[in-house]
């Protein structure tokens, strides 16, 4: 059986660059409750250092993964009341056993998401 995995990175697409320094949240989540399973800061490239989770730790059911773009925009020079500021993305994991690739690509005014590779 394939080891299953979960990864993002993000972009900040109004700048053309990825997205350093931002922080991430990863919650399992079940029904109205939310339980935080990690947290990690994007690199150089945009992309966590390690898998978000692999092996036995990627379970079938619902997850959360939320940006804080607030900071991130904010320490790029961004002030004021953001448009954005918490990017909430919720997904499931059907098959424990599979790649599960999460990117955000961001700017101050909207994000988009989709499953990668």
């Amino acid at each position: 059986m394939a080891e299953g995995r979960l990864t993002t990175h993000v972009l900040d697409t109004a700048r053309g660059n990825p997205a350093a320094g931002l922080k991430i949240l990863l919650y399992r989540v079940s029904g109205n409750s939310h339980r935080k399973i990690t947290e990690a800061v994007t690199n150089t490239d945009g992309r966590t250092d390690a898998a978000l989770l692999a092996g036995k730790a990627l379970t079938e059911g619902q997850y959360e993964l939320v940006f804080c773009a607030g900071d991130y925009l904010r320490a790029q020079g961004a002030d004021g009341i953001l448009f954005l500021d918490e990017i909430p993305v919720r997904f499931g994991v059907p098959d424990a056993g599979a790649q599960y690739h999460v990117p955000l690509l961001l700017s101050p005014f909207g994000y988009s998401t989709y499953r990668g590779s």
